[in-house]
């Protein structure tokens, strides 16, 4: 019940305020573990530590909270300020750390210590205010514990539904920020007679609103510069598809696709990658005339593949219809795949590699995986047995298939994890490689039915392979030689583990 001179105060207001924190602190944690995957990878581990630190975090607000004897109003406040500016220049902070520092992972665990400590503060300082003003504390905790697992519902489906494809990572922690000052002016201007420094905190609230409000809206500027100090050339084109962060640069002659921070492809040396990846399964198959090829959305695939003109039909599938759509309409992408998304023999389907094999009866000679690397638990998939033996369904016979496969010198655990893979579902699986500069050592699987009699078609024009250097992409430095590894599969996930370790040593 009220204290002795204190009259009763509405406590609608500060559930409303309870119902903001508890949404805005579910996204900044998404901001933090979504970001350290995008920057980091191994998106499993990196959302574990940001969960495990958070709750341990907020049951230490709770335990400290015990100290707060007077002014429960004023720490109110306090804490709503405070997460304001922590949660609110969080993205900024990080961007900039990953950037020009080493110490990224020691910035994220502050950041999610110090916003679960706060957010841990929260319900038991609204506890003990209603505890002054209701005589019914059964039914105080009731609300209160509602609306804040409301607000994490909320949270939880607003921020990958509606607010990251809208605003972006950056621009995201700007308004949640905004919101947390917005209660904070609410509490000062509704509850002032229950503060103590009412001029200190109502200035602070008013100042951080203001502040947090220019910042949500020159947001897209702010990503913009933050992005230019990620990549080392100009940023002609950034975008986030529903599926992942695309962003275009260039430099001089020099084009690069980077999505979620890894470059698909520089214009300069990617001939290397995608003759190697096209002509040596055509060389195992050579009258291949249906090819499935699985990712591979920037047409660079489909163009090689073209050169030949036994090839038919070719089938892509690719789940971000938004990459594709920008590789077909793009002027300096299509003048590098030679408009090949645009050719009568590509047929183009919008889906999941994995959902596709599996409800195709479709009998293929070639299927080609040009993936993104595993890093992460819905690319893993494409990497597992699961998947290479859905692959074997949809081949013909007598049919190839080819996976890029990471390094097999910086990721070498991976690359080996992924032939052993496919080796477990196919009777014949070649391992090779190539040196790409703007990628390095790369390598590649080639599964078949049976040792392959190779006939490459020195006809086609190639800037890369030839006779004399084909042998070689079939020999492996001491360095690169196989490693014990385990079979990938969809229950474990063993690639993750491995391609994160390489990762992470280079």
């Amino acid at each position: 019940m009220p204290g002795e001179g204190e009259k009763p105060f509405n406590t609608a207001f500060l559930l409303f305020t309870t119902l903001v924190v508890s949404i805005c602190s579910v996204v900044y944690e998404l901001i933090i573990g979504s970001l350290s995957s995008y920057l980091l990878g191994d998106s499993v581990l990196q959302f574990s530590k940001t969960i495990g630190l958070y709750l341990f975090s907020m049951g230490l607000g709770s335990y400290v909270s015990k100290y707060f004897l007077l002014g429960l109003f004023d720490a109110l406040v306090t804490v709503e300020i405070l997460l304001g500016l922590v949660g609110g220049f969080s993205s900024m902070a990080l961007f900039l750390c990953y950037t020009y520092t080493n110490a990224y992972p020691l910035l994220m665990v502050f950041m999610v210590l110090f916003i679960g400590l706060l957010v841990g503060l929260e319900v038991p300082l609204l506890v003990r205010i209603f505890d002054q003003n209701r005589q019914n504390l059964r039914s105080a905790l009731a609300d209160l514990f509602a609306f804040d697992y409301l607000g994490g519902l909320v949270g939880s489906l607003l921020f990958p539904l509606v607010l990251l494809p809208a605003l972006g990572h950056v621009t995201v922690a700007f308004f949640a920020g905004l919101l947390n000052f917005g209660a904070a002016v609410l509490i000062v201007f509704l509850y002032g007679e229950h503060i103590v420094r009412l001029r200190t905190l109502r200035g602070a609230a008013c100042l951080g609103a203001v502040l947090l409000l220019t910042f949500t809206f020159a947001g897209n500027a702010v990503t913009a510069e933050l992005e230019e100090g990620l990549y080392r050339d100009q940023v002609i084109l950034s975008r986030r598809t529903p599926y992942q962060k695309v962003v275009l640069t260039r430099h001089k002659d020099d084009l690069r696709l980077f999505i979620d921070g890894n470059v698909q492809f520089s214009s300069l040396d990617e001939y290397r990658y995608h003759e190697v990846l096209v002509h040596v399964p055509m060389a195992a198959r050579p009258d291949a005339s249906r090819v499935l090829l699985l990712g591979a959305g920037d047409g660079l695939a489909a163009r090689e593949l073209l050169k030949y003109g036994g090839v038919r039909e070719i089938t892509l599938v690719d789940i971000d219809q938004e990459l594709v759509d920008l590789c077909r309409s793009n002027p300096l992408i299509a003048k590098l795949n030679r408009g090949a998304l645009e050719d009568d023999r590509v047929r183009l389907v919008f889906e999941d590699a994995f959902v596709f094999l599996r409800r195709s009866r479709e009998l293929y000679d070639l299927i080609i995986a040009d993936l993104p690397d595993p890093n992460n638990e819905a690319l893993n998939k494409l990497y597992t047995r699961a998947f290479y033996r859905l692959a074997r369904k949809n081949l013909a016979p007598d049919g190839v298939m080819v996976t890029q496969s990471t390094s097999p010198f910086h990721t070498r655990e991976a690359f080996w994890c992924i032939n052993k893979t496919m080796s477990a579902e196919f009777p014949v699986v070649l391992p090779y490689h190539v040196y790409v500069p703007s990628f390095g050592d790369w390598g590649f699987n080639l599964a078949l039915p049976s040792q392959p009699s190779f006939r490459l078609a020195e006809d086609l024009p190639m800037s890369y392979l030839n006779r004399e250097n084909f042998g070689s992409l079939f020999a492996f430095g001491r360095d690169e030689r196989p490693s014990d590894v385990a079979v990938n599969t969809l229950l474990h996930p063993r690639l993750l583990h491995y391609y994160a370790n390489g990762a992470q040593a280079w």
